[in-house]
């Protein structure tokens, strides 16, 4: 299990909790993240509660509307979107550029002691699907998708942060927003395999993927990806090749309905590694752990190759030339919001 915390300093509740149940990981979210001290100082506490020092530590910095890292303390990131509508003019051109602004991200993220990007978004663009993904998708075309997300997961772990795509198998065709309610997918397996699996077939060696809260009707009608063993078993660790570590999404998103620690439990019988519970609530996380096993041994096992794939930090790295290079290839858009200019107020919290 992974658990949020509520604020930007451990309540002495949150430090007795997590030394007694023992998480696997954390992940921040902007609630959490003050200034770049305050953030080195609360990872360095909650590996602390554990006693572990290489205790995993995840955020969501996507980019556009979905950073917790805000201007002006860190950089602002384009939105995916942006890459994929450059790669249409030019792969070259949208590549270099999403490597440097990965680059740049990932290097802002490891100086924290953030080991952990929950990104990137490889599910496909859809003109009728909701707007919670919208810019968040490279765009619709599953081998440009794969391209540019492979790029961005390897500039992660060559920067020493641990990429985690998502969501496996794919929900870009999803018309409601999982954060409030349960969506539908009603494609064929026929177009699923033709389309929305690609992406993550060609990435199925990128070690760290998370799944859907979306039902897919041709695979299993009765379940959301992230609590099916069809879909874990059949789909994702068998048609897609992926044995990565898999991380369900938030527990706590309105799309699952039912009591915490049995939703904990069926997500890790299904073929879950880790389950994330991100919202910092004690009575949840404690029903949460209230029911988990001990991380089983082929878990754990895909922990450590996930582990052995991320880089050394470079410890010397400057992002100065970076952020003049990226100002050039996107024509003065990465200068200014690299000085915090542009917030965009739709920032998810």
């Amino acid at each position: 299990m992974a658990f949020g915390c509520s604020w930007t300093e451990l309540t002495v509740a949150e430090r007795r909790f997590f030394a007694d149940v023992n998480p696997f990981g954390f992940i921040l979210f902007r609630r959490n993240c003050e200034s770049p001290d305050q953030v080195r100082w609360l990872v360095r506490e909650l590996r602390a509660t554990v006693n572990r020092a290489d205790a995993p530590v995840f955020i969501d910095q996507e980019g556009g509307r979905v950073a917790r890292l805000q201007p002006p303390r860190w950089s602002k990131q384009p939105a995916a979107r942006l890459f994929g509508q450059i790669y249409q003019e030019d792969p070259d051109w949208a590549l270099e550029a999403l490597q440097i602004s990965t680059r740049i991200a990932a290097h802002e993220l490891a100086d924290l002691g953030i080991t952990a990007n929950c990104a990137p978004v490889v599910d496909l663009l859809f003109d009728d699907g909701t707007a919670a993904l919208g810019d968040r998708c490279y765009g619709g075309k599953p081998e440009m998708v794969a391209a540019l997300a492979r790029v961005a997961a390897e500039t992660m772990l060559k920067c020493g942060v641990l990429p985690v795509l998502k969501h496996f198998p794919g929900h870009g065709r999803m018309r409601l927003d999982p954060h409030k309610t349960l969506p539908t997918i009603t494609a064929s397996r026929a177009e699923l395999e033709g389309e929305d699996f690609v992406p993550f077939e060609l990435l199925r060696d990128i070690p760290c993927g998370m799944t859907s809260h979306a039902v897919y009707e041709a695979l299993d009608s009765n379940k959301p990806a992230s609590l099916s063993t069809t879909i874990h078993q059949e789909i994702i660790r068998g048609a897609l090749g992926f044995d990565g570590l898999l991380l369900s999404d938030d527990l706590a998103m309105k799309a699952i309905i039912g009591v915490l620690d049995n939703l904990a439990l069926r997500a890790i019988e299904a073929g879950t590694d880790v389950v994330l519970h991100c919202s910092g609530n004690m009575d949840e996380m404690r029903l949460v752990a209230s029911r988990l096993p001990v991380m089983s041994d082929p878990s754990w096992a895909r922990w450590l190759r996930a582990k052995e794939m991320v880089s050394a930090v470079d410890q010397g790295y400057d992002s100065a030339d970076d952020i003049a290079r990226l100002d050039t290839l996107l024509g003065g858009f990465a200068g200014a919001v690299a000085t915090g200019m542009g917030r965009d107020p739709t920032e998810a919290v």
